[in-house]
């Protein structure tokens, strides 16, 4: 589990996937069993706040992006402001997503090349390649993936790269466009010709 301080009211904590196994808990769980979830997020606020000194009271905003390869990405904000009810208790509203992309960090952009052989051959040809912070990065979407090999991509994927807890959003208002659309075919007729 990752922490991180955004700014005085707001907090992020990432969990991969192992992360929640270790936990003892499956994707699936996040979305049907309520009562074992909201144990698992009072247990990792209190963590992050303790980790962070970070004071819990109120009401708490609990954003929950689950990612496709990576696991959750979790965003918490205070709300500021005096509360009508006594200063003890912590109200959690917690908003649940899933997202619909593929994130995956390179060391080197001659594994993105590598990595584009295998993806045309499933057939994949879309994505999106950017620059940041002196790695590379490749995002896919949902609709560029054909939901049978969806876990073939992922598969693919790690032996050249490692999932980014960065977002799509981040990456488009940080980084350098490389390629903005159809990068996988865009690589192939460059460097395998």
């Amino acid at each position: 589990m990752r922490i991180e301080r955004v700014s005085d009211n707001q907090f992020t904590i990432f969990l991969t996937f192992d992360d929640l196994v270790d936990r003892g808990f499956t994707k699936e769980d996040l979305w049907y069993d309520a009562a074992n979830v909201r144990n698992l997020f009072s247990d990792m606020m209190y963590e992050a706040s303790t980790e962070l000194g970070f004071e819990l009271e109120g009401v708490l905003l609990v954003q929950v992006h689950l990612m496709q390869a990576q696991g959750m990405h979790v965003v918490v904000t205070q709300k500021t402001g005096k509360t009508e009810w006594d200063d003890d208790f912590v109200e959690m509203k917690v908003t649940l997503d899933e997202s619909k992309e593929l994130i995956f960090s390179f060391h080197d952009f001659e594994d993105i090349i590598q990595v584009s052989a295998y993806l045309a051959a499933l057939p994949v040809t879309g994505g999106q390649i950017y620059h940041m912070n002196d790695r590379y990065y490749m995002l896919l979407h949902e609709e560029e993936l054909l939901q049978k090999d969806r876990e073939d991509v992922i598969a693919i994927m790690s032996e050249f790269a490692f999932p980014s807890i960065i977002t799509s959003h981040r990456l488009k208002e940080y980084g350098k466009v490389i390629m903005d659309s159809s990068a996988v075919s865009k690589v192939m007729a460059v460097f395998h010709g």
